[in-house]
């Protein structure tokens, strides 16, 4: 069994908790003005942890056929029957209990809203087969991150984790459509809805430049935070700046470096820009 669990945290990437485990973790910093306690803070990262694994748990199982007929993905755990459907299903249903477990653990309102951050979640792979905004959406998902830690905090929905939430939107759109690139023509054969199989993958790049503009924007928002000052606002101008050079890597003719772009320097803006607003709460 270990052996099996093993390949599903593999094949599930679990390092690329990266992306929305940073937003949760500067959202309960915000919230408490400091440092949240280390109980609230274990417990948010293990609901977090949960809703991930969930996620992706059963994007593998709905995904199953459609990885099988994709290129890029038909060595994917399922596809390539190194686990079954079954075996997959008890580790979405066991992570679905990590996130509800936590979430009980924290407070009243953020257990009522675990099954709602499940569905939000899981739907997420039902959208490509409908909308070529399928990424706004998994940007909204992981949007839940920020907003939900809020509530892990302060039991309440408030309006920075609104506007953190609301950059993590733009943050993920942007990069989403990036990497989707890479399965624009897989999209096309499978009748896969994408924003770069709609409108070409030069005008998708266009977009998720667009896209990235937007969380700058959100992300200069949050200056009026009380606990938010210079160094805050130098680390905004930085992930400003490593958004460009990501764009500077893709072209529409060369994807070559797409996968560099899409984990190397978004994982660096993430856990960057938790580092700046972990320091300015610190030094309130």
């Amino acid at each position: 069994m270990l052996g099996k669990l093993k390949i599903i945290f593999s094949d599930i990437k679990i390092q690329h908790t990266v992306f929305a485990l940073p937003f949760a973790v500067m959202s309960a910093f915000l919230a408490a003005e400091g440092m949240p306690d280390w109980e609230t803070l274990a417990l948010i990262l293990l609901a977090m942890f949960g809703a991930r694994n969930a996620a992706m748990a059963f994007n593998r199982i709905v995904d199953a056929q459609l990885d099988a007929r994709n290129p890029r993905t038909r060595n994917r755990a399922l596809p390539a029957g190194e686990v079954t459907v079954a075996q997959y299903g008890v580790f979405l249903v066991l992570s679905s209990a990590v996130l509800v477990l936590a979430s009980y653990m924290l407070n009243p309102l953020a257990f009522s809203l675990s099954p709602v951050a499940l569905v939000i979640v899981f739907f997420y792979s039902i959208t490509k087969r409908f909308t070529s905004w399928s990424h706004v959406y998994l940007g909204f998902a992981l949007a839940c991150a920020p907003v939900g830690a809020w509530v892990a905090v302060k039991e309440e929905i408030s309006l920075v984790s609104l506007i953190l939430g609301a950059a993590v939107v733009f943050w993920l759109t942007g990069f989403d459509i990036i990497y989707s690139c890479l399965d624009v023509d897989s999209d096309h054969q499978n009748k896969v809805y994408s924003v770069p199989r709609r409108f070409g993958v030069d005008r998708a790049l266009k977009i998720a430049y667009a896209a990235h503009g937007l969380m700058i924007l959100f992300l200069l928002g949050m200056l009026w935070h009380p606990a938010l000052g210079v160094l805050y606002g130098v680390g905004v101008i930085a992930v400003a700046g490593l958004l460009i050079y990501e764009h500077s890597l893709v072209k529409g003719d060369d994807l070559s470096k797409v996968n560099f772009a899409f984990f190397n320097v978004n994982g660096i803006i993430s856990v960057g820009l938790m580092c700046v607003v972990i320091a300015d709460c610190i030094w309130i």
